[in-house]
């Protein structure tokens, strides 16, 4: 075998072959794994919102990447300051000291027809309002979305309640798929009065 590699070019071109078939198979699934980490790396984005013309103060995580955190505070104050105001069952429901769940979806998605089973299993717990909106008529809320930056659906807004946060409510954004369990998690998280420890890895 070793004189046929040394010696007959053909040989030596199949195992060249089978070598550069190797790297490509290689690449190819090292390149699905990328996608997979980005996806997942896209998560949950956390900041202050504007609801009832409350400011829009405290922190913008993630939506000022590369920029200082006082601009991107007032770029947030700006947009809630000219947004419309929100649809009168919103307000209502986050004066009632509940956890706003709104859902904007697109007609025809797959990921946003599944999002919307997935909420329906919010219909048990109490003092939450689950709003389906339409991606069309995203503006109505631009108080909240702008101030979570939300940019694409479907995309999961959780707005935490009145009593928790005063004057200044938080909110959260998650995109694409989730399952039921997630879902009920981000408003279990909405509603958690407890401490809340940091993670140092």
């Amino acid at each position: 075998m070793r004189d046929a590699l040394n010696n007959n070019p053909l040989v030596q071109l199949g195992v060249l072959a089978a070598l550069l078939l190797a790297v490509a198979v290689f690449l190819m699934s090292s390149g699905g794994g990328g996608e997979e980490k980005e996806s997942a790396g896209s998560g949950t984005t956390e900041a202050t919102v504007s609801v009832a013309g409350t400011d829009a103060g405290g922190t913008a995580s993630e939506a000022a990447a590369g920029e200082p955190l006082s601009s991107a505070l007032s770029a947030v104050n700006q947009a809630a300051a000219t947004a419309p105001p929100l649809p009168g069952p919103v307000l209502d429901a986050w004066k009632a000291n509940r956890t706003l769940v709104l859902l904007f979806v697109r007609d025809g998605g797959i990921d946003d027809r599944l999002m919307k089973t997935a909420t329906d299993g919010l219909a048990g717990f109490r003092n939450t309002a689950v709003f389906v909106v339409p991606a069309a008529e995203i503006s109505r809320y631009a108080a909240i979305t702008e101030g979570v930056g939300v940019d694409r659906v479907p995309a999961l807004v959780v707005v935490t309640p009145k009593h928790l946060k005063k004057s200044v409510p938080t909110a959260s954004v998650s995109y694409g798929f989730q399952s039921a369990q997630s879902v009920a998690q981000a408003v279990i998280d909405a509603g958690y009065k407890g401490p809340t420890v940091d993670y140092h890895p």
